[in-house]
């Protein structure tokens, strides 16, 4: 087999459906999030974010550098192994600890990501729990959907966030049987919410174990940052509480919490935890102390929802196609692969602003878009420029009157 020709054959398609991906190289810069530096073949330019994860714009916040510059003064750079083999620090105990009040929850469990948290923790419940059935929700992230098919348990999908039809699937499964509920609170590309207490009323009256990703809420809603399980007070109701520490957090990692002896579990028997290298305790210490402040203070937590809310208003004011939702998500619609690439390289090109393009498998075909994230940090010249550069690209290329037909 000539393998460099199937692999050139694969990419042109990517290239031919609007699919394919380039890593956009900018140099953030701290103090000065959202705007950031563009590397280029022709030079360098000014650009200002609208596509970032990093919610509240922690990733700058002078509690979480500090705490990071003490840490790697005080215990270098790496963690120096697995968290059994020498890669337990005392920070990664400490930010244990946070989580676990964070939440709630007896216990936490740290991972390398968010993405591995999901797969490690459902692949290890779901495949230990003798003769499991796991229901997922049919919009779960990828990593849950991994995690689950690497478990090999019995998988039924409900219809998402439909409570009904969850408990249908569970009523047609034997009431001994070990069952599992997985989904999420906030689906990051939708932006819609789950119904999470209705939810747990299903799972309970099936004796089933909950576990909720949490990873686009966390920091984001409730009186502390614990989520809209915390938000709605149902935190206490669900088994497994998971979380990232790389978005609203703006450090990395990722995390479960839960019974002591559920956290013991993943611990002693998850592959992806126990043949990983552990965080950096410098990492550790950052996530830290961005939980810390963000349990203390609701500042960044409603400047985040005002400006998501004008920037919201004003798109919708403009006539571009928003889809609507209770979260801090803000999807812009273009419904066309090719169509929503090129609108993000004008927009990066022409304007200065940085908005990945969302297509297909992130998305379902025809359902393409820009994901915009508005942080406490934009200010109201950068929605107007933002909202007008899309007023300026909409009109060009006469995207409202497709979308209309």
């Amino acid at each position: 087999m000539d393998y460099e020709t199937f692999f050139g054959a694969e990419i042109a398609g990517l290239h031919r459906e609007g699919r394919y991906r380039v890593f956009t190289d900018l140099e953030r810069h701290s103090g000065n999030f959202p705007h950031a530096t563009h590397h280029h073949p022709s030079g360098t330019r000014p650009v200002t974010v609208w596509c970032s994860n990093d919610y509240l714009g922690m990733g700058q916040h002078a509690s979480v550098t500090g705490a990071m510059h003490e840490a790697i003064d005080r215990c270098g750079a790496g963690a120096g192994g697995t968290r059994n083999i020498s890669g337990t620090n005392h920070y990664h105990v400490l930010l244990e600890r946070e989580l676990a009040d964070l939440h709630g929850k007896e216990a936490a469990l740290l991972f390398t990501s968010g993405y591995v948290s999901n797969w490690a923790a459902l692949g290890t419940l779901a495949g230990k729990l003798p003769n499991c059935a796991v229901f997922s929700d049919s919009e779960n992230h990828a990593s849950m959907i991994e995690g689950i098919r690497f478990s090999r348990a019995e998988r039924h999908i409900f219809r998402h966030n439909d409570p009904e039809d969850l408990n249908r699937k569970l009523a047609l499964v034997d009431p001994a049987r070990p069952k599992l509920v997985a989904f999420e609170s906030v689906y990051s590309m939708d932006g819609d919410i789950a119904p999470i207490g209705e939810i747990c009323d299903v799972a309970e009256a099936h004796g089933a174990l909950t576990y909720l990703d949490e990873v686009h809420a966390v920091g984001l809603y409730g009186a502390r940052g614990g989520g809209i399980s915390e938000r709605d007070g149902v935190a206490h109701r669900l088994d497994v509480i998971e979380g990232t520490l790389g978005k609203a957090f703006g450090v990395h990692g990722g995390y479960i919490t839960a019974s002591e002896k559920l956290c013991d579990f993943v611990r002693s028997f998850a592959s992806g935890f126990i043949f990983t290298t552990s965080l950096p305790p410098a990492v550790a210490a950052g996530a830290a102390a961005s939980i810390r402040h963000l349990k203390a203070s609701g500042t960044e937590r409603a400047r985040h929802q005002e400006r998501c809310a004008k920037v919201r208003t004003a798109l919708e004011a403009a006539d571009i196609p928003v889809l609507p939702n209770d979260s801090h998500i803000v999807p812009v619609m273009v419904c066309d692969p090719v169509l929503c690439k090129a609108i993000s390289d004008t927009l990066l090109d022409e304007f200065g602003i940085y908005v990945q393009p969302i297509n297909y498998p992130t998305v379902a075909r025809g359902t393409e878009r820009l994901r915009i994230t508005p942080s406490p940090l934009h200010t109201d010249k950068d929605i107007a420029h933002l909202v007008g550069a899309l007023s300026a690209i909409w009109a060009r290329i006469g995207l409202r009157q497709k979308a209309a037909e």
